[in-house]
């Protein structure tokens, strides 16, 4: 099958396997030996492809005047769009904007989505079928540290959609050595905080200090829950919400509900004191990932869906 991705950014071709920024995005492109081409140059795409996925970005302004829907369909096949962050998201808008966006997912033949939540969320405000497109790593070029794993990694900053604040107080109980990511969206004064605010770097260098890290806690909003796969693959016990598939499937024993920190901090507590149940947890998750994770599980499902 010849598949296409359009995204918002620049860059033509495919991504080949040592590529050092092997976000989500990337590893689906990989995987699935698909062409990525910029989302406002469709018309000047000359090939034909049996299916072609569109990622919306957040910004979609730059977008209402194009001829998204008739492009697409010039060059595919059948067209489908990938969910782009929580299924909310994209209400933050104005209404032009959501009357905009609705109307293209209506438009398309197949809206993939990243969790069970979202495939309920997007068959209830659409007539379209909805199929998971699970969150992928390609592991090929990963290094990992050698030396003992100490402290915790944080997923996320002090905003609403990564609700930075709640991770911090669990992560509090689990080490006073905590780091961070560093998004675009991070407040300033975060810095002032007793926290290791990672700077932006690629993919592999992020998976590389990860792999330093002890514990893990992600207690945002539910979209791909690549954090939460990430420390899965290194065997890195995270405790997050169960509302995230990478993070239920993934590590069931510190999964939540949404907004129960009471629980999570129990179990912040258990993971310090109780080394069998930390390295339970550790065992079961990198057992679980390669069983439901792995890059060969992601292509027999993608070839099972039959788009």
């Amino acid at each position: 099958m010849k598949i296409v991705f359009f995204t918002e950014t620049p860059d033509i071709g495919k991504v080949p396997r040592n590529f050092n920024n092997m976000r989500t995005d990337m590893a689906w492109l990989c995987a699935l030996d698909a062409v990525h081409y910029p989302i406002t140059k469709i018309h000047e795409l000359n090939e034909n492809f049996d299916l072609g996925i569109a990622i919306i970005p957040k910004k979609k302004e730059g977008l209402y005047n194009y001829p998204l829907i008739e492009q697409m369909k010039r060059v595919c096949n059948k067209i489908g769009t990938m969910q782009e962050s929580t299924y909310w998201y994209w209400q933050g808008g104005t209404v032009q904007s959501q009357l905009w966006y609705h109307n293209v997912l209506q438009s398309m033949d197949i809206i993939f989505c990243h969790n069970d939540m979202d495939l309920k969320y997007y068959r209830g405000i659409t007539d379209v079928r909805c199929e998971l497109l699970p969150t992928l790593m390609i592991t090929d070029n990963i290094r990992t540290y050698e030396g003992e794993r100490k402290g915790v990694m944080v997923g996320g900053n002090w905003v609403t959609a990564y609700r930075g604040f709640d991770s911090y107080i669990v992560g509090k109980i689990l080490s006073d050595n905590i780091s961070s990511p560093t998004t675009g969206r991070m407040k300033p004064d975060e810095k002032m905080l007793d926290i290791n605010h990672l700077p932006w770097i690629v993919w592999l260098d992020w998976m590389y200090e990860l792999s330093k890290c002890k514990y893990g806690v992600q207690l945002g909003t539910a979209a791909a829950g690549t954090f939460n796969l990430n420390c899965s693959y290194l065997g890195i016990p995270c405790i997050a919400y169960d509302n995230v598939n990478t993070q239920k499937y993934l590590h069931p024993d510190l999964s939540i509900p949404d907004g129960d920190i009471e629980q999570a901090r129990k179990l912040a507590t258990r993971l310090v004191n109780d080394e069998e149940f930390y390295i339970e947890c550790s065992n079961k998750t990198k057992k679980n990932f390669k069983e439901l994770y792995s890059e060969e599980v992601f292509l027999n499902k993608f070839t099972k869906l039959n788009v």
